[in-house]
């Protein structure tokens, strides 16, 4: 276990680190190896372990932790999510983020219900959810579609707000309902295992993506439809798949946020998400470490054990650094825009660059201290390296989100 460097540590946070880790390493671990070798649809199919990880976080109440106490809540801060974030990843990074976006519909419907008096979204929506501990209500964020991806996130920049650029999913008021038609794309994490969708939507494709709204969607209502489960290279234990919208209905309370306050809902959760990233991804530096470690304490070569050799021992350090300087600047990012109202979007854009370039170089090493053994697929720093090569991407490409980062220091940042 690393060095806690922060000693304002309450005993209540010393205790959720602990508890969080071992669910970590008894539960998420075994099952993410176990499932990673499956085929995406045996992963979600009835009587997978995946379903006994689901029922197991939520029956602890895992799955409220950022609701309020009067909720039955935790109520977790923003450093207390960093430390449970990095721990779940540390076990399985697919898992914290499936596990995580689980709950997306039902904090941010929480929070709206909360702001607005909406009654209607808190007893069929919230309420429910709350009261899961069976994990019957999962939830998935649905922004990416098969003609936009990464360019959505690009907030302050022209095209944002190029009509050309709007997107295809779209949605139109009937009176009290929204009816809304269109495709989100494979990419929807538990797309295809959700019962609900926090729905990114076009309203004014006049505006560009800037024309934007936020709906909560039931989505065993009808016309809407899924496709199957992605097979991909990794965090295969993460469920991923397209939805389709068929005039859909949804009550007109279902939708959050209309055009006119998307842009700062958006830079909001693209905040969050990239903070998160940035945890999630520390996790798996600081896993692909420990077990790379481990093992040059325990395989000889040359006579004596490979961590005696000075070029491994740089290597490891190297890698020591990376982790340190990711769990900081992750951290960093976490607590300010957490807790700050606009958060500070460049800085978790950082750490989502920073934490999974590190994890993907932090991985690649391990293998090399592993050498030839390190691309067995029975060992689990092979996961660890094809996991973090998917969070290069995932929430928005490095090269984009750097993009977007720079745009808002460039009209924000004063020397």
């Amino acid at each position: 276990m690393y060095l806690e460097l922060n000693k304002d540590l309450t005993p209540e946070q010393i205790a959720i680190k602990e508890q969080t880790h071992r669910f970590a390493a008894e539960v998420l671990r075994p099952v993410s190896i176990k499932l990673d070798k499956m085929d995406p649809e045996a992963v979600i199919a009835q009587g997978s372990p995946l379903w006994d990880v689901f029922r197991a976080y939520y029956g602890q109440g895992f799955h409220l932790s950022q609701f309020p106490e009067a909720l039955g809540g935790a109520n977790l801060g923003p450093l207390d999510m960093h430390i449970v974030i990095e721990e779940m990843a540390w076990g399985s990074v697919d898992f914290g983020v499936a596990l995580a976006v689980a709950s997306f519909p039902f904090v941010y419907a929480a929070q709206f219900a909360a702001l607005t008096g909406n009654k209607r979204l808190m007893e069929e929506i919230v309420l429910p959810f709350a009261a899961d501990r069976e994990a019957k209500h999962i939830g998935c964020w649905a922004i990416t579609e098969p003609q936009h991806g990464s360019d959505t996130l690009m907030l302050g920049t022209e095209a944002f707000a190029n009509p050309e650029t709007a997107g295809e999913c779209r949605a139109r008021l009937d009176g009290d309902e929204w009816v809304i038609n269109g495709q989100k794309s494979s990419w929807v994490s538990n797309g295809t295992i959700a019962t609900h969708a926090l729905l990114f939507l076009t309203l004014d494709p006049s505006m560009g993506m800037a024309g934007g709204g936020v709906a909560v969607v039931p989505l065993g209502l009808p016309g809407v439809t899924k496709g199957k489960p992605l097979d991909k290279l990794g965090q295969r234990a993460l469920n991923q798949g397209e939805i389709f919208f068929d005039n859909v209905r949804i009550p007109r309370d279902y939708m959050l946020v209309e055009s006119e306050g998307y842009a700062t809902v958006l830079n909001m959760t693209l905040a969050t998400a990239n903070a998160m990233m940035g945890a999630l991804l520390t996790g798996v530096a600081r896993a692909s470490f420990e077990e790379a470690l481990a093992y040059t304490k325990t395989r000889r070569q040359g006579g004596k054990l490979i961590s005696e050799h000075q070029v491994v021992q740089t290597k490891l350090f190297d890698m020591f650094t990376r982790v340190e300087q990711a769990r900081a600047i992750s951290r960093a990012a976490m607590v300010y825009n957490l807790s700050t109202v606009p958060p500070a979007l460049p800085y978790s854009i950082a750490s989502k660059i920073t934490c999974t370039q590190a994890a993907f170089n932090v991985a690649s090493d391990a293998i090399q201290l592993f050498g030839g053994l390190g691309l067995c697929r029975e060992l689990v720093v092979e996961k660890f390296f094809r996991d973090a090569r998917a969070s290069l991407i995932e929430d928005g490409c490095n090269e984009v989100l750097a993009l977007a980062g720079a745009r808002d220091v460039l009209d924000s940042y004063t020397a």
